[in-house]
């Protein structure tokens, strides 16, 4: 059963607790509404976001520091004339890098070595397909008919950090109908290195009708992130994916692998998914 919206000037966020799943096991679904929502009849993009517990409360958040999610997009309405959005935060879970590392692109005879030790250090296989299938065939459903959403793909974005920008990538490619824009911030590239970015390249979305954006840091993990993030551009680039229009990546001279960094720069992305073309 769904919470009490707990209403804010920031907007509304109402939490689905122990959201069930014949796919994933439960966990909560935090879902954002922005100024002015329940005071006419409008209906919003929808934002699908990974590790949902980080985005809204900083007491829940890793660390202490939580994306302030509400605050980017509230904004952005105010600053730039955005429509704004509704946002999903789906919470991790215990097996939160089974659910967010691709499945497919571990399968190749290539991947074979990458696969069985990313089996050995998560405890287990990949299960994304799973973690997207819920996604896409039993919460999206929810969401949408519940909430005044426009459902429709050019509407429809997903978004992570980390593992959570790999399986990002890895939803927009596996169901381009459904997501017309995924925003990849700090992909932990390193997890499978160039074999897996030129596997998930193979599979990319077409250019015409969705959006991409990639980030990186320089200190920390996301140290050693720019040689893969280049060589993901190259491919983007072969595909026909317009650097500046469809597909932006930014370098963040100085910034680290945490909340607070892609809490500083979570604007940028979410005004790339969000602008009209």
């Amino acid at each position: 059963m769904p919470s009490k919206p707990n209403t804010q000037g920031n907007g509304i966020t109402q939490r689905l607790a122990r959201f069930s799943s014949e796919l994933v096991i439960p966990r909560h679904i935090d879902i954002w509404m922005p100024p002015g929502y329940h005071e006419d009849d409008q209906r919003y993009p929808v934002i699908y976001m990974h590790d949902g517990q980080n985005l809204f409360d900083p007491a829940l958040a890793y660390g202490n520091v939580d994306w302030a999610v509400d605050e980017a997009i509230s904004r952005l309405i105010a600053t730039r004339g955005l429509h704004g959005a509704i946002v999903v935060g789906i919470w991790n879970s215990e097996f939160r890098w089974q659910e967010y590392m691709p499945a497919k692109p571990l399968k190749g005879p290539a991947m074979k070595q990458i696969s069985a030790d990313f089996a050995d250090s998560a405890g287990g296989p990949s299960i994304a397909d799973a973690y997207l299938k819920f996604i896409v065939s039993e919460l999206k459903p929810y969401i949408d008919a519940h909430f005044r959403t426009l459902p429709d793909q050019p509407n429809t974005f997903i978004m992570g950090s980390s593992m959570g920008a790999l399986v990002s990538l890895y939803a927009v490619s596996e169901y381009p109908d459904v997501f017309g824009g995924a925003g990849c911030i700090s992909p932990h590239w390193p997890v499978g290195g160039d074999l897996l970015v030129d596997a998930m390249s193979a599979s990319l979305p077409g250019p015409a009708n969705h959006k991409l954006y990639f980030d990186f840091g320089t200190q920390t993990l996301d140290e050693t992130y720019e040689p893969f993030q280049r060589r993901m551009d190259e491919h983007l680039r072969r595909a026909g994916y317009e650097e500046g229009r469809n597909w932006v990546t930014r370098k963040f001279e100085g910034a680290e692998h945490s909340e607070r960094f892609w809490r500083e720069r979570v604007d940028i992305p979410l005004a790339f998914l969000l602008a009209s073309e």
